[in-house]
């Protein structure tokens, strides 16, 4: 992927479909990059969200030899883990990926170490978080055993949702998303003694 791409294709976002949020920023900035305005693609949502149709038509837009380029990293991925599997995605297609603000580009090779420290980090991330859920897991099986009834979301899905919610989705996004009722998720929150930070409550 060395060398000049064979097309730019910019992807920008606003966290909201409020008129009042604006993506001209982005949009100027991406084709001060020089993204040809026919190939810029858009999204007004939460970036928790998974239905983003504008980055559905950006990576079908894609092809072997050409770059995204974002203005920023939280415009493209819902989390960490996310924005990495998506670079992962684009790296086995032949796609380079460039952010602007951070100044990533994985064409170079500052651009691929930058990658690699990411993914140590998204690594060491879902090992924290699969060790809170466990102990949460024990804890409630411990109470269980006084009487409680077993939980009714099994370990490997609510390790994902925890995931999920500590990467700021919603209590909604998740519940549609693994399709669980809101009742049983907030239950079995409760038992596994999980909460989040009154910011990312929802």
């Amino acid at each position: 992927m060395r060398g000049f791409p064979h097309m730019l294709v910019g992807y920008m976002r606003v966290s909201s479909a409020d008129d009042r949020q604006s993506n001209d920023l982005q949009r100027d900035a991406l084709i001060a990059a020089g993204v040809d305005e026919r190939h810029l693609h858009d999204d007004k949502a939460s970036g928790a969200r998974d239905d983003r149709p504008g980055l559905k038509a950006c990576l079908a837009d894609l092809r072997a030899g050409d770059c995204l380029v974002v203005w920023k990293l939280d415009r493209l991925g819902r989390s960490l883990p996310n924005l990495l599997s998506i670079i992962a995605d684009l790296k086995k297609k032949g796609v380079a990926f460039r952010s602007l603000t951070e100044q990533m580009d994985t064409t170079t090779p500052h651009g691929e170490v930058l990658f690699s420290v990411f993914g140590a980090l998204a690594q060491y991330e879902r090992a924290l978080t699969r060790e809170r859920v466990m102990a949460g897991l024990a804890a409630a099986k411990r109470r269980g055993r006084r009487g409680g009834r077993p939980l009714a979301i099994d370990s490997e899905k609510l390790e994902q949702i925890v995931a999920a919610l500590e990467n700021g989705a919603s209590k909604a996004s998740v519940c549609r998303t693994f399709k669980v009722p809101r009742s049983t998720l907030i239950d079995t929150l409760q038992r596994i003694g999980w909460s989040a930070p009154a910011a990312k409550a929802a």
